[in-house]
């Protein structure tokens, strides 16, 4: 898994460094958001929900594609029984690189795939993967869906929603 995720950071720098170059100028977009989801699968009998924030970075490719870098911070939130008997939350950093597509100005899809690194008790590093849909808006603000997985040794998944600011 080490070798994976050292694989995608040098093929990301290499992706940015290479399209900054051939552009003469940077023209990517820096967005935070916020991040709310459902869990989905058998992860839903024990948690209620999904509450984090992210950081993205795009870069073009070409008008209508853009190369993506994120990280973000998730928590699965324990819900009835299983909080009151002293259910852990599960917590991950989840880094990932992907392609955006705009089928317009303002409609696109999303793909990524990378790593969650497990933090407190949980502990070990996940299989990262979420295809999604979203709208930007021209004011700077985009909303996405998407369904993300983490997969190790089964899945824990969600519904995800994020909430941006995409400063140009």
């Amino acid at each position: 898994m080490k070798k994976i995720l050292l694989a995608l950071f040098i093929i990301g720098v290499t992706a940015m460094q290479s399209f900054a170059q051939s552009r003469g100028r940077n023209n990517g977009i820096f967005s935070i958001g916020f991040e709310a989801g459902l869990p989905t699968g058998d992860a839903h009998h024990l948690f209620g929900s999904v509450l984090g924030a992210s950081l993205k970075y795009e870069l073009p490719i070409e008008r209508s594609t853009w190369f993506t870098i994120s990280g973000g911070y998730n928590s699965f939130q324990p819900k009835g029984v299983y909080s009151d008997f002293g259910g852990p939350a599960i917590n991950a950093i989840p880094l990932k690189v992907g392609v955006k597509y705009y089928f317009d100005r303002n409609f696109f899809a999303e793909g990524q795939i990378g790593a969650a690194f497990y933090t407190g008790r949980a502990s070990g590093t996940a299989f990262a993967y979420s295809p999604g849909i979203g709208y930007s808006f021209r004011e700077g603000f985009e909303i996405g869906l998407r369904y993300e997985g983490w997969s190790k040794d089964g899945t824990l998944g969600q519904a995800g929603l994020r909430l941006a600011y995409r400063f140009k």
